[in-house]
């Protein structure tokens, strides 16, 4: 079994204008593979360019909601097969369009549900990446990730939102188990402190642990291990000191 491709969000380095700045940084601190964002396929080919030049891969994507409008999918696609990603990953909901009960979570289901032969008949994969909503349980007891999911969406589990809401992460990695390609990987500071960074923290300088939770995430079915945090006060720092917690716990997959 090959071990997980160690990725990095790009949306944790937003702040940096020069996307070349950032995937030069990336490269040096030992990242093969990153996962751009919604805001970067203005012009797929130089971005494939640049990944080139910096030897890295781009294996999974975000996109945003209007990507996936019947005017705008021949664009998504073309821009997703230019990249060469081969996981595509709707990762949030307009504010207006965020359903607050059971019948609204089945409908953005069955919406998902319905882009995955389309993805499929590019060779592509596509999936869900959650927030906190979808771990909070409605007026009746069950749970928006549930609905969203249903039998056939597969999930990019976003650890740091699972615990925010006071979830446990075991039992959604247990839950979807073989339908969780790729993983958020994020750490959590000790309570009230690092609040200038939107309390998370290097990965492996926090209270998770991920000692543990590592080898779920890949018992689980994750190959992409992808570090992510949503406000570092410098993006190159917690790339650079995030990477070699990240290694030992690859390393140990197999073990």
């Amino acid at each position: 079994m090959a071990k997980s491709l160690l990725s990095y969000q790009l949306w944790s380095s937003r702040k940096e204008p020069s996307i070349r700045k950032q995937l030069e940084v990336l490269a040096a601190a030992g990242y093969t593979d990153v996962q751009p964002h919604h805001e970067q396929y203005d012009n797929p080919r130089e971005l494939r360019r640049m990944l080139d030049n910096f030897n890295l891969s781009a294996r999974s994507a975000h996109i945003q909601y209007d990507m996936l409008a019947p005017n705008q999918m021949d664009r998504t696609l073309e821009a997703m097969a230019v990249l060469g990603v081969e996981l595509v990953i709707m990762p949030w909901l307009p504010k207006l369009l965020i359903p607050t009960d059971r019948a609204g979570w089945q409908g953005i289901g069955e919406e998902m549900h319905g882009h995955i032969s389309t993805f499929e008949t590019s060779g592509m994969r596509f999936a869900w990446h959650n927030h906190g909503e979808e771990l909070l349980p409605l007026t009746d007891g069950s749970y928006p990730i549930d609905h969203v999911l249903g039998d056939h969406l597969l999930w990019e589990i976003d650890i740091g939102w699972v615990l925010s809401v006071g979830e446990t992460p075991d039992r959604w990695l247990e839950r979807y188990s073989g339908r969780i390609p790729a993983v958020h990987v994020k750490d959590v500071p000790e309570e009230g402190t690092n609040l200038e960074e939107d309390g998370q923290i290097t990965i492996g300088r926090g209270i998770v642990d991920w000692n543990s939770l590592w080898p779920k995430c890949i018992a689980a079915g994750a190959e992409i291990m992808v570090a992510e945090h949503d406000q570092p006060l410098d993006y190159a720092a917690f790339a650079r000191d995030s990477i070699p917690t990240m290694k030992t716990l690859q390393m140990r997959e197999t073990e």
